[in-house]
């Protein structure tokens, strides 16, 4: 039996932890003796199947600051993983044969200081020193050797993967010293008992007499371009008759940490926003959602607003698609492999008046949902099933461990 350790940063409810947990599920369901390590787990704050007693999950280190007075939070992310290695290697006994890592490289040379080299699986999400901006000499000279460690630590794997296409080409670009190092594609998969469950009723979160829901799932952050979703709601109320209009709603459902100051001040700005447009009646906010609405809302919904520019996969296109519900994305990075523009959805430009088009298309015809929603599952069972990932994983840790 194959013992791989998982280590992840903060294990709460977004698209990389998603991907590491239904990653440990993979090799949990090919015999491998799995643990998932983080700096950060809060049961009321997960994935369900976290809850899982028989998925061993290790919190170590979550004393350790996020940030220092609302800075230095790459640093102290890099700081909490190193210690989370550190108790791995040094005091937990723990014996494993392999570690899987994402978003953090930097535990990498601490997994080196084994007496029996360990093997390292780094699963690329996105280079992280592109997920921040550089707005001052100051911030540029404390990224500097940050963006350095990054590079050098990441080389030190043993095998690479990525999330896309889109991600590999922006690897190679962005560590330009890495050039020679080969990086496979595993694409996010989805676990579909999960959204095989009988969908409940929404239960009062959208108004009874709206008959095209449109929903935006996305993390309460400035980079996933959420005023887009609203902005694209008032533009398609110039477009329909008040009787059209009446019958329109969007619910803005996303993953919200209160430790997070971004999604505290981002929900509150996007309320304030909803109101500057007079939309608060045809909006319902939702905050951490649980995993039974979130079935029921693509269940119910007309399609998915999906407006982050250049994300790096996205698995929530992924997930509408196989619940039947098409998506209307932005027209860049991973949508463009995920989605079939006019097939399973529409690639826009990110504008409010592109976005609308496309929704106006749905409120005019609601029929074109199930040709859409229908040809969007099979593209799912055919690209993105969780029986192919699991295998396609299965074989780098074979390889591994040979």
């Amino acid at each position: 039996m194959v013992n791989v350790v998982f280590l992840h940063p903060d294990l709460g409810i977004g698209g990389a932890e998603r991907l590491v947990v239904d990653a440990a599920l993979a090799l949990r369901s090919k015999g491998c003796n799995v643990q998932i390590w983080t700096a950060h787990y809060d049961p009321d704050h997960c994935f369900s199947e976290t809850k899982d007693p028989d998925l061993h999950i290790v919190c170590v280190g979550d004393w350790l600051p996020t940030s220092i007075c609302g800075y230095f939070h790459a640093l102290c992310a890099y700081i909490r993983m190193v210690y989370v290695a550190l108790y791995l290697i040094f005091f937990s006994g723990v014996e494993f044969d392999v570690v899987f890592c994402d978003q953090v490289s930097a535990c990498i040379p601490v997994i080196r200081l084994t007496r029996r080299k360990k093997k390292v699986l780094f699963y690329c999400h996105f280079p992280d020193q592109l997920l921040t901006a550089r707005s001052s000499f100051l911030k540029r000279l404390y990224r500097a050797p940050i963006d350095r460690l990054e590079e050098f630590t990441t080389g030190m794997a043993d095998c690479v993967v990525v999330n896309s296409q889109f991600t590999a080409g922006v690897f190679k670009h962005t560590f330009k010293s890495l050039s020679s190092v080969h990086t496979d594609v595993l694409y996010p998969s989805l676990n579909f008992s999960t959204f095989d469950t009988e969908p409940a009723e929404l239960g009062g979160l959208v108004p009874a007499e709206k008959s095209s829901v449109f929903l935006s799932i996305n993390r309460y952050e400035r980079k996933k371009n959420l005023p887009l979703a609203l902005e694209a709601l008032k533009d398609l109320q110039g477009r329909l008759s008040g009787d059209e209009w009446k019958k329109v709603h969007l619910v803005m459902a996303g993953g919200y940490d209160e430790r997070v100051p971004e999604n505290v001040d981002h929900y509150k700005e996007l309320k304030d926003l909803s109101t500057k447009l007079g939309l608060s009646d045809s909006v319902t906010f939702l905050r951490s959602f649980s995993d039974e609405q979130k079935v029921s809302l693509l269940h119910h919904c007309t399609c998915v607003l999906y407006t982050p520019s250049n994300e790096h996969f996205g698995i929530v296109p992924v997930e509408a698609m196989y619940m039947r519900c098409p998506v209307i994305a932005v027209n860049s990075g991973g949508p463009l492999e995920s989605i079939a523009d006019g097939e399973t959805g529409f690639l826009c430009d990110p504008q409010p008046a592109c976005f609308a088009e496309a929704m106006e298309k749905f409120v005019k015809d609601p029929g074109q949902r199930l040709g859409m929603g229908e040809a969007g599952r099979e593209r799912v069972l055919k690209l993105f099933s969780l029986d192919a990932f699991s295998e396609q994983l299965y074989q780098y840790i074979c390889k591994l461990t040979e």
